[in-house]
């Protein structure tokens, strides 16, 4: 039977973060990013399975953290050391996963440091793939984006209206993420290839036809301090917004 996958990938260090813990061990409201990441996994009804790629000198941490936050969805050995490279990491938790389950699968790729995705976002990652093979998660840019190729002057203003945002879930048939993996992987530049910075300029390298959906702003991806403060104040946000309904409810 298949099934719907979150391949969650944790294995970077964060450099520009600064400081010595990998940024998806940071805390926002005494838990860690990673597991505000992978609770919004285990709770949406319609994912069935979680496997992590994470830094290998902190998987007995994230072991730990999974067992007292009760992350149930994460089989036995689903936590598994990282690659050289974000791709590579991610083409680990792939093979992991197709060992133990039907091609035909659904995996949603996300980051482990992107914690505000929606149940509505991870709902639509699926039936985009049932529909169209494919679900790229994106929001419009609205600010006006430039091009400059010597970070001094400007050579050309974009129009917006046709420019989009890629952030997570990128999703797609395991069958179909791991046969693109594989090709790259042959190819001589390998991931080294500069088209290739994510799943879906992955997937289009290799000749696959990809389609957006709509994400939500918010669920910001977590690389620098100024992201985490903003992090830090979307939850506040959310927290807010939720005692409000309750007091609102009561009343």
């Amino acid at each position: 039977m298949s099934k719907n996958i979150a391949i969650i990938f944790a294995g970077g260090m964060g450099s520009r973060m600064g400081g010595n813990i990998p940024k998806q061990f940071l805390k926002i409201y005494g838990k860690e990013i990673i597991i505000h990441t992978l609770e919004k996994f285990q709770y949406n009804d319609n994912i069935d399975l979680i496997y992590v790629g994470c830094i290998k000198e902190y998987i007995k941490d994230l072991e730990k953290l999974v067992k007292r936050y009760n992350i149930t969805k994460i089989p036995i050995g689903g936590i598994i050391p990282g690659g050289i490279s974000g791709q590579d990491t991610i083409y680990k938790v792939l093979k992991k996963a197709a060992e133990e389950n039907f091609e035909n699968s659904i995996c949603l790729i996300h980051d482990g440091v992107r914690p505000l995705i929606s149940d509505r976002v991870i709902n639509d990652n699926i039936e985009s793939v049932k529909k169209y093979g494919s679900a790229i998660t994106s929001t419009k840019v609205f600010e006006t984006p430039i091009i400059s190729t010597d970070g001094t002057s400007i050579n050309q203003v974009l129009e917006r209206d046709n420019i989009y945002t890629a952030q997570a879930p990128q999703s797609f048939y395991l069958k179909d993420i791991l046969k693109a993996h594989e090709i790259i992987r042959n190819k001589e530049m390998g991931y080294n290839n500069p088209k290739i910075v994510d799943s879906c300029s992955l997937m289009m390298e290799c000749g696959y036809q990809v389609h957006l959906i709509e994400g939500n702003r918010g669920n910001i991806k977590v690389t620098t301090v100024e992201d985490y403060i903003n992090l830090l104040a979307n939850l506040s946000v959310k927290d807010q917004e939720q005692i409000f309904k309750l007091n609102h409810k009561e009343n």
